[in-house]
């Protein structure tokens, strides 16, 4: 029994032990399960403190969707207020994609019973079922305004495919550009609830057409729009186009004509449709408005002129110039081209008809020609300012050539011979002879700074794209370097008549006749216009005023008995009570037929607006071209301009796009 009782102990004691054995790991167990349960939670808090403002935004990213709407362009007008570019409403007809989602979904399950039913074992994917689904609803819709409107449009469905995929929130365009009749039906007939809608936006409205094109300029489609300030940069962004300027002053000023975006933020459904009510809209912002120099009036009367004088198919150039401001009344380019083609976008036979007939270039600003006898005005002033010439002193005998320096020098003025003629008369009969004579007495050199006094080797600084800067006012150091050859009497011979190298602009021409208009160097022209603008002043040209009424005879007598004359005299180029002055010129272009020039300002004894025209394409060797072509033009200008200002008509307020 002792035994027993002693084995039970043993056994007891054993089990005891045992027990006690396990304890530690049972401990140890716990704290492990404590030390993960506290990483756990230290770790969520870590998140929870210190990473949740990144997991809200990655969620915030995943789930909100941003949509830009471009604002629209601010208006463009002429110095009286009359509309030259402003914006008419284009309708389109568009479909809410993200509205469709149910019934994308059923009409998948309707087509996939279809195959299914007609036992069909090679059947679409899964996509292929809901691209083909997309297209039969869309196609449905389609259908609605098709019976509108009779037509027949089908869906493009790779063109539905890609807006889908990229585009998801943005109206799906079913029919662009509605005309006014069709727009009136639908807008009669569409249901108010549907996702079938009429969409308006805004696109360019020239109420002239092609008048103005180059300097107006046109606009391009615009992807890449932004909202400035407008919160979401992160967001997966969708963007309406819109347009920026791609030449003339819708190019230069596009900074100030572009409107402000407006934006929306949407949350949207895992299969990326829009939950509405926005979480944020912003409505987008018209641009501002641009005031130009322009005077439509006289704008439209030297386009009219170009062509019943030149012809339609005549390239030319007419500027006319405020004298005290330097600001542009008239940018004429010929040929041109209709605005209104522009809008949404020039189509291929629009670019194909302008290439053909030339008429992209802005000539005013980058047709660079030589002057022609225009140039003589310079040569006058030169001379005189150096002490070559006197006004009361002939210098030479005109017999119709001039032997001189081993070789005969043209008198090319058409009548072969002037006698010993004074300055204003060689001005007004543009005496060849006379002037060859000056130049040679005056120098290259002085010829060269006049003209550089003038600023004529340079860009005018025109708010205008691709001006040129191919002027030339050549020197010995310029015939050296382009062509590896010295100066000779000859080239001096040409450039006092405006020929040889010579090359300048037509609106640069304006300019020296505003600044001759003025008795100073050099005009800086503006297309803006500002009611209280100041005078410009620059250097005066430092003639004497015995010299200087020696230069407007001689520039008055051009147009009353002189080269011009003939056409002048004509009743439709009569200016009544104003007196003006000009110059004609024939310019002779290597390999190309003739540029006739004429520059003229008015009234002579206060001068007011200042005129240049270069008409490209008169008949070769033909002397009067510039009295013939250009003169016309200017005279008609001229008495445009001063008819308005005796007469001034009734304001008309700016021309509402339909």
């Amino acid at each position: 029994m002792a035994s027993s009782d002693t084995n039970l102990a043993d056994r007891s004691g054993s089990l005891v032990e045992s027990h006690k054995s396990y304890q530690p790991r049972v401990i140890f167990f716990y704290f492990v399960i404590f030390a993960l349960l506290a990483t756990l939670a230290g770790g969520l808090a870590y998140q929870q403190l210190f990473n949740g403002a990144r997991h809200r935004d990655s969620e915030r990213v995943q789930n909100q969707r941003r949509i830009l709407v471009p604002g629209p362009r601010g208006n463009i007008f002429d110095r009286d207020g009359r509309l030259l570019v402003g914006n008419r409403p284009r309708f389109a007809v568009v479909l809410y994609l993200d509205e469709l989602k149910a019934e994308f979904i059923s009409e998948a399950r309707v087509i996939r019973r279809n195959y299914a039913e007609a036992g069909d074992k090679d059947l679409p994917t899964r996509d292929q079922f809901n691209q083909i689904a997309r297209a039969s609803v869309v196609q449905k819709y389609l259908g609605q305004v098709n019976q509108i409107l009779g037509r027949d449009a089908t869906v493009d469905r790779a063109d539905l495919r890609k807006h889908f995929a990229r585009q998801l929130l943005l109206p799906y365009t079913l029919i662009d550009d509605l005309d006014p009749s069709d727009y009136a039906k639908l807008l009669e007939r569409l249901p108010v609830r549907s996702p079938l809608q009429l969409y308006a936006s805004s696109t360019r409205f020239y109420p002239y057409g092609s008048a103005l094109a180059h300097t107006l300029g046109y606009v391009g489609v615009e992807s890449d729009i932004d909202a400035e300030d407008f919160p979401g940069e992160d967001l997966k962004t969708f963007k309406m186009k819109g347009t920026i300027g791609r030449d003339g002053l819708e190019k230069t000023f596009d900074g100030k004509l572009q409107g402000e975006a407006g934006g929306t933020i949407f949350r949207v459904s895992p299969a990326g449709y829009k939950i509405n009510p926005p979480l944020e809209k912003r409505l987008p912002v018209q641009g501002r408005n641009l005031v130009t120099s322009i005077d439509i009036d006289l704008q439209r009367a030297t386009e009219d002129a170009i062509t019943k004088i030149a012809g339609d198919d005549m390239i030319g150039s007419a500027i006319a110039l405020d004298v005290k401001t330097g600001e542009v009344l008239v940018m004429a380019s010929k040929p041109d081209y209709d605005l209104t083609r522009f809008t949404p976008r020039p189509n291929h036979d629009t670019i194909a008809d302008i290439e053909a007939r030339q008429a992209w270039a802005n000539r005013p600003v980058s047709s660079a020609y030589p002057p022609g006898s225009t140039f003589k005005i310079l040569t006058s002033i030169a001379a005189m300012r150096s002490g070559a010439i006197n006004p009361d002193e002939p210098i030479v005998d005109c017999e119709g050539t001039l032997r001189k320096f081993n070789r005969s020098f043209v008198c090319y003025n058409g009548k072969g011979h002037h006698g010993e003629v004074l300055l204003a008369e060689a001005i007004a009969d543009s005496c060849d002879i006379y002037f060859y004579e000056a130049g040679w007495r005056a120098s290259p050199a002085v010829l060269a700074n006049e003209a550089r006094r003038f600023h004529l080797d340079r860009r005018t600084g025109i708010e205008l794209p691709n001006e040129t800067h191919r002027m030339v006012i050549p020197d010995d150091a310029y015939k050296q370097k382009v062509r590896g050859e010295k100066w000779y009497p000859g080239d001096t011979a040409n450039m006092a008549i405006g020929q040889g190298d010579v090359l300048v602009t037509p609106l640069e021409m304006a300019c020296f006749a505003a600044s001759v208009a003025r008795n100073e160097v050099y005009t800086t022209p503006t297309l803006l216009h500002r009611a209280d603008a100041p005078a410009q002043h620059s250097d005066p040209i430092g003639l004497t005023a015995h010299q200087r009424a020696a230069l407007l005879d001689g520039m008055e007598g051009c147009v009353t008995h002189g080269t011009a004359a003939k056409t002048l005299a004509l009743p439709d180029y009569q200016i009544p009570g104003v007196r003006f002055g000009g110059k004609t010129g024939t310019a002779q272009v290597p390999g190309k037929k003739n540029v006739a020039w004429f520059i003229t300002f008015a009234p002579l004894e206060n001068p007011e607006i200042a005129v240049a025209v270069a008409i490209e394409g008169d008949t070769p060797n033909e002397e009067y071209g510039g009295g013939r072509y250009a003169a016309p033009i200017a005279a008609t200008i001229l008495r445009k301009y001063f008819e308005k200002k005796n007469h001034p008509p009734a304001f008309v307020a700016p021309v509402k796009p339909s």
